[in-house]
Order: C-alpha cells, then structure tokens, then sequence
C-alpha cells in the first residue's frame, strides 16, 4: 500500500467533448462539399437529433447506467458478449442513419446514401482527433514518482480503452477500471472501490482527480476516497462547495495534493 492517484479520463486527461463537435463539424463540411447546405446548422442538427435518437432507444438504460453519451454511440463499436453491447452493436447503423437523414431533412435534403455516408465519416473524423491536454504528460510522469496510478472512466469498455491506447496513456497505469466493465458507473462508491481492490489500495491514502464534481469528486468522497475537483473550463463554484479543492490545471496538482490524507 502507499499514496495513490485515480485519474478520470474524458475532459480530464484526453479532450472528449471538443473532439465530439469538432467531428460534428467536419462531418457537416463534408456534407457541405456534396450539396448547398448549411454546415454549422447540419453539425448542430445531428448532435440534437443523435441525444433524442439515443434517449428514446430501449438501449438507453443501459447505456445511462454505465455512461455512453449519444455522440459516443455514433462512433463506438459495441464490442463484447453482453446482450446490452449486442443490441446496441446491432442497432448502431440505424442509429447513425437515422441521425444524419434527419439532421439532412431540417434542411430539405433526402438523400439516404448521404446519411450512410456521414454515419460512416463522423467516425473517421473522430478517430483523427484522440488528443490529450497539454498538462497531461508531465503530471502522470511526475505522479509516477511517488504514488501508483489508477484511471476510472465511465464508458463502453472498447471505446475507452481504444481512447486510452490511442492517445499512449494506458502505459502509466497500474490498474484501469472502466464502468462497462462493471455495470455501473461513476459516481457509484462500487467503482472507486474496485479501483482500490486492484491496487490493493487504502481509501484514506487516495485522491481522485476528475472534472466533474458530481461523478469524480462527489463519488469519490463517497466511498472515503479524497476528491480534486479539475476545473478546466472555469466552472462557477456551486454553492455551499467551500469545501472542494480545486484546480485549473494539472500543473496545480502537487499544491493540491499537500500532505497525505492521513
């Protein structure tokens, strides 16, 4: 046992929702160079069209209970036996279909083969943009040092393990805990605890670092484990939250991190 870091994943360590529009976007200009539309307007169609596709699916239970967003649907491939991922990896081309046909329609533009296109396009683009924060690197090499790492992120399991290895960040951990793998997600205290069993961890000597407040701090407090809420976007303190310790940056973090909990 010693000092032990666990890092969230997406907007934490690698850019997720910026990489998620930027795709949208370059999707949309793809459509754009085929026929007279507008592109910003078909990129913000078929994001709100894909959450009301996504949410309305038998499918979205299970996928609010381990965390895959509508835009991850449009890209991930479901892989693994559970009949969940089955159903999903089954479902994923409609999906993707029926998400840019109607995005294409606000616009008075019927044209099934260009759905099928772009489904498969916002793929590609989104598989170009697996790109980590400029902090990230120096902070696992200089938390190596003097704790062991451990990553928990919410997500099919495939999706965000091909994020992890893509962006060459599984190497600096020493356990992975991804909530597609349990059924269940973050901020439930199972998933923090299962993160601890692997690495034979005690919570009084842990510290989860994550940007959301909610799932990454509030849950790891939950279940014992100290929280450090990583503002990124400059996020208004909630009120009555004094007590969180925040950070803007990874470049913060050994402030934050102080003395052992315990």
């Amino acid at each position: 046992m010693g000092p032990t870091l666990l890092f969230d994943l997406d907007d934490t360590l690698v850019v997720e929702e910026p990489a998620a529009v930027a795709a949208f976007e370059a999707t949309a200009a793809c459509a754009a160079r085929r026929c007279g539309l507008d592109p910003a307007r078909l990129a913000r169609d078929a994001r709100l069209h894909a959450r009301e596709l996504w949410r309305a699916a038998p499918t979205h239970p299970y996928c609010a209970r381990v965390g895959i967003s509508s835009w991850e649907g449009l890209w991930c491939r479901f892989e693994g036996a559970d009949p969940s991922l089955a159903a999903l990896r089954a479902w994923a081309p409609t999906y993707r279909h029926r998400t840019w046909l109607a995005a294409l329609a606000d616009q008075a533009i019927h044209d099934d083969g260009l759905a099928d296109k772009l489904g498969e396009t916002f793929g590609v683009e989104r598989r170009r943009r697996h790109e980590t924060f400029p902090d990230v690197a120096a902070a696992l090499a200089r938390s190596r040092g003097s704790h062991r790492l451990g990553l928990i992120t919410n997500g099919a399991s495939c999706l965000q393990r091909e994020k992890l290895d893509a962006s060459g960040l599984a190497v600096h951990f020493d356990a992975i805990v991804v909530s597609g793998d349990l059924g269940v997600a973050k901020p439930d205290p199972a998933v923090f605890r299962r993160a601890l069993t692997l690495l034979d961890a005690d919570p009084r000597d842990a510290t989860m670092v994550g940007d959301s407040l909610p799932r990454d701090v509030d849950g790891a407090i939950a279940a014992g484990i100290r929280g450090v809420w990583l503002n990124r976007a400059g996020a208004s303190r909630p009120a009555g939250r004094s007590d969180v310790i925040e950070i803007r940056t990874l470049d913060r973090l050994p402030d934050a991190l102080g003395p052992s909990p315990r």
